[in-house]
């Protein structure tokens, strides 16, 4: 019974370039790294000269069934030893859990210096945040949205409402 060992090698070379050639250009496919063969699958790797892929290799993975036409199963650009890679992800509740953490932390160190101070900040006076308000930030009538006076609206579209009802009323 003849094994993936036994096809041509510049066959599946030719298969899998012809493979690679489909999903990306021809100039990014580097020398043939070689041919492994396992359980009817022949893994055949390229050094891949794209840039910024250092240690990359492109991998195309061939069925080689005793009996049938070599077949491609996959192809794929993997990273080898010493590849630039992206970090493992780490969910988002634990990074939220270290940004809480490090916030704390600054917030204890900020309480620690103010303490120090003993009264007034670094300019000398004794001023709080809300000091730092304008007084139109505290303004409760200013309903503008986008320079549009909302409540002068709205009044208009409960007239408009009006005139609905008066039309139902009068079937029109």
């Amino acid at each position: 019974m003849p094994d993936a060992a036994d096809h041509d090698p510049d066959a599946l070379e030719a298969l899998a370039r012809a493979a690679l050639a489909e999903v990306a250009p021809a100039k990014h496919v580097g020398a043939l790294r070689g041919i492994q063969s396992a359980d009817d699958v022949a893994t055949v790797r390229f050094s891949t000269t794209q840039g910024g892929y250092p240690g990359w290799a492109w991998t195309v993975s061939i069925a080689v069934n005793p009996g049938m036409e070599p077949s491609v199963l996959e192809t794929e650009l993997m990273p080898g030893d010493g590849a630039l890679v992206a970090p493992d992800w780490v969910p988002w509740s634990d990074r939220l859990e270290d940004y809480l953490a490090q916030q704390d932390e600054a917030g204890e160190q900020a309480g620690a210096e103010e303490g120090d101070d003993e009264g007034g900040d670094e300019f000398g006076d004794e001023s709080d945040d809300d000091d730092d308000l304008d007084d139109d930030d505290l303004d409760d009538d200013d309903d503008d949205v986008d320079g549009v006076d909302i409540d002068l609206h709205a009044d208009e579209d409960d007239d408009l409402n009006e005139d609905d009802d008066l039309d139902e009323e009068s079937g029109l």
